[in-house]
């Protein structure tokens, strides 16, 4: 694609912000900046990889991966700040991924140990695991929040923190895998994955692309399961001092 070509692409933006200006919907300034940002962001990075790749060096690949952690860290720690220690909570649930993930693709020799597969692979289960640790974080609460005297019902009784968190626990488990199974039963029908796209758009034989993808799909799924029960069991505890009695929020 030329810069001719890319800067046509401006066109998309001009539509949103046209229509937000006709109909005052406020969100001009959010959608400039979010460009101009995306712009910079993802320029900067792409050089950055470019070095990256050219180097082949492992301790730049650590960091690559390092950063991402702490981003996505600092993103979905906003969303739990009820919860106690929720930052390092969040911190060792994506590192456990990423090692899970990372450990079963090159252990097993399904995709080779360097940059240009272990950098995007571990951009896509990072990222989805912040956005999963979010769904979590956010349903997690106010479950909690909503179940209070329940919870309290079940602890007076004589139950565990885990029993009286139980329910509120797993309902929030599964409401944050909906969406990853959702998109992968309609896979190939309603949408093509952006990977298999730009795959595709990059003259890969489609097959191949396809099998790419499936990896990717079958990775994320994964990613949605360990996330959300890992981050899950990590944070229930916290909720309970140590006489078994429920933390106000």
């Amino acid at each position: 694609m030329s810069y001719w070509a890319l800067s046509l692409t401006l066109i998309f933006v001009l539509i949103p912000l046209l229509l937000s200006k006709t109909l005052n919907l406020g969100l001009g300034r959010d959608m400039t900046v979010a460009t101009i940002r995306s712009i910079i962001q993802l320029l900067a990075v792409g050089y950055v990889l470019k070095f990256v790749f050219d180097s082949e060096s492992l301790l730049y690949i650590f960091l690559m991966v390092a950063l991402m952690i702490i981003a996505a860290t600092h993103n979905a720690q906003k969303k739990g700040a009820a919860i106690q220690g929720i930052t390092w909570k969040i911190a060792v649930t994506l590192i456990f991924v990423e090692v899970l993930t990372q450990g079963i693709l090159i252990g097993f020799n399904i995709t080779p140990a360097t940059a240009q597969y272990i950098i995007p692979i571990s951009g896509m289960v990072i990222g989805n695991s912040m956005v999963l640790s979010i769904l979590f974080l956010n349903r997690f609460t106010a479950e909690v929040e909503d179940h209070q005297d329940q919870t309290e019902l079940i602890l007076s009784l004589g139950g565990t923190p885990k029993q009286a968190i139980h329910r509120q626990l797993i309902n929030s488990i599964k409401a944050s895998m909906i969406p990853t199974i959702e998109s992968q039963k309609t896979v190939g029908l309603v949408q093509l994955p952006g990977m298999m796209s730009g795959q595709i758009i990059a003259g890969a034989d489609p097959i191949q692309a396809v099998q790419f993808q499936l990896l990717i799909m079958f990775l994320l799924l994964t990613t949605a399961a360990v996330t959300s029960v890992f981050l899950g069991y990590l944070s229930y505890p916290t909720l309970f001092n140590k006489r078994m009695q429920l933390l106000k929020g």
